[in-house]
């Protein structure tokens, strides 16, 4: 039966990948993808340079899932540098191949080799993997790597600075002649250069280049949080900040569905924009937002393009976009016409790292921002209730209502009447289930052996590295915006240091630096210490 091809914004994938791809919530390519899967398809061998957060994965798992004969052995390789992005990329190809059932496994060190092994012999497709541990497998020979028609070599700057290039060679000259071969890389030194001018065929050159994208105007800040408590810390804020519009952006179109569902459980006068929607459908929305009938705006990226609302006072990121540059798209929705605006992005532990390139991309430092107390929120809503009780008196037009209450004076105090009316329509915040534990700031790190209401961190970086305790401090302080003063015992040995951060900010300084920070030329890692 011939592949049926349809379109993926400008882009033609078969039917299988595109409703995968859809599952994904991707609604059209990124820059990257737009570029590099049309060259990748026609059989080219390709140089990408283009950092992490372009949706650069995608941008050759698409075609790797599209060349694949599920009746053959392994048939792409991937070389990454570090085993968190194994299997971060194992991941989503297997996600974009789940129509085709394609069968995807990461290799690396620090994981049994005989479960490998046996994953390996029952068959899959595409092998993940970091240079040390396939070399270990071809070595052994229970990799076979003769039917690669595609090879990836991803970050091949961080496998340079890695010292793993020897190991890169040894692994290309181990495929076929006539395999394909993707080279991506943020920089391009002249060592990987040197290894694309051996190892690639006439590349093709595909650059997404970024400059300063900074909206002065926009005050950016953003609000730590969990995955599970994101709705209770969004609607915490919506509660908290003066609003007048606020436009949500989601990653996916069924995020802005559910979350318009939980939020129209909560009362908010809220309405979802996205690419399944009719144009119809699409124009009501607006007209309503426009006229106040909606105060939030739930949208993906592609819905909310060349959207021109005056006066959205905020830009809430409930999720951080695919491309780090849809974030500078996202924000320019408010502060329109010389005015200023607020763009609030919510962070889990795991979006540190697409954070901080946001930051490196816009030339500026989001500044983090506590969530509002629940008291103060409580106190706010309680002067609005006031606000709109004078309102009423003032309009007047209470006849039926006093019809109601004039058999209760009788019985009752009128301060106690008219308290009971308003509990009737007001359920202050407290009320609202939100318990401590569900709270975003809380985080649930284990027994470190720090003081109480910190968390030690161990650090890969000591004596050794001429390291000395205030410029760990200094480092930590412009990686992470931890205050100095809120750092605490620090221990530096020889070959590692622990040391003592708040539990709110323990999720922010590992994410922040945990495999992105270099220090003494070297990238160090930062994890919860183990209980002494």
């Amino acid at each position: 039966m011939p592949i049926e091809f349809v379109d993926f914004g400008e882009l033609k994938v078969s039917r299988k990948v595109a409703q995968a791809l859809t599952d994904m919530g991707f609604e059209e390519p990124t820059p990257i993808q737009a570029r590099a899967v049309p060259l990748l398809l026609e059989g080219k061998d390709v140089i990408g340079q283009a950092q992490t957060g372009t949706g650069k994965t995608a941008a050759f798992g698409i075609p790797i899932v599209e060349m694949l004969n599920l009746k053959v052995g392994v048939q792409a390789l991937v070389v990454t540098p570090t085993r968190e992005l194994a299997i971060q990329v194992a991941e989503e190809i297997s996600r974009i191949g789940r129509h085709r059932r394609v069968r995807t496994l990461p290799i690396f060190g620090g994981e049994s080799i005989d479960r490998q092994i046996r994953v390996l012999r029952q068959g899959v497709q595409v092998v993940i993997g970091t240079p040390g541990r396939l070399l270990d497998h071809l070595r052994r020979r229970t990799l076979n790597l003769d039917e690669v028609k595609m090879l990836v070599l991803d970050e091949a700057d961080e496998m340079l600075d890695m010292g793993f290039i020897d190991d890169v060679e040894t692994i290309l000259k181990s495929t076929p002649e006539t395999r394909q071969t993707l080279l991506f890389s943020a920089t391009m030194p002249r060592e990987v250069l040197d290894l694309s001018n051996r190892y690639l065929k006439s590349p093709e050159y595909v650059t997404v280049s970024k400059g300063n994208i900074t909206v002065p105007q926009i005050d950016q800040v953003y609000y730590e949080t969990k995955e599970r408590s994101k709705v209770e810390t969004m609607t915490r804020l919506l509660d908290a900040l003066d609003i007048t519009k606020a436009i949500v952006f989601c990653r996916t179109k069924r995020g802005v569905d559910e979350l318009v569902a939980r939020m129209e459980a909560r009362a908010y006068r809220v309405a979802g924009l996205h690419g399944d929607m009719s144009q119809l459908q699409r124009n009501q929305v607006m007209r309503r937002f426009k006229i106040n009938q909606i105060e939030v705006l739930v949208a993906t990226d592609v819905a909310a393009r060349g959207l021109d609302i005056e006066n959205v006072s905020h830009v809430i990121n409930y999720d951080l976009p695919q491309d780090a540059e849809f974030y500078v798209h996202r924000i320019g929705r408010t502060g329109r016409a010389g005015k200023t605006g607020t763009a609030v992005t919510l962070v889990t532990p795991r979006d540190y790292g697409q954070l901080r390139l946001i930051e490196r991309l816009t030339k500026s430092r989001i500044r983090r921002e506590h969530l509002p107390e629940l008291a103060d929120i409580a106190e706010r809503q309680k002067e609005g209730q006031k606000e709109r009780l004078r309102m009423i008196i003032e309009e007047g037009k209470l006849g039926y209502f006093r019809t109601m209450i004039d058999p209760l004076l009788d019985d009752y105090d009128p301060v106690d009447i008219a308290a009971a009316a308003l509990k009737m329509s007001f359920d202050p915040v407290e009320e609202e289930g939100v318990t401590t534990n569900d709270l975003p700031d809380d985080h649930s790190f284990e027994n470190t052996g720090a003081k109480p209401g910190m968390v030690r961190l161990f650090v890969t970086v000591g004596r050794a590295d001429n390291i000395r305790s205030p410029e760990l401090v200094r480092i930590m302080c412009d990686e992470t915006g931890i205050p100095a003063n809120l750092v605490g015992d620090i221990r530096v040995y020889d070959k590692f240091t622990f040391v003592e951060v708040p539990d709110e900010w323990a999720g922010c300084v590992m994410g922040y630096m945990h495999r992105q920070t270099t220090i003494k030329g070297r990238k160090v890692s930062v994890e919860p210490a183990r209980k002494r």
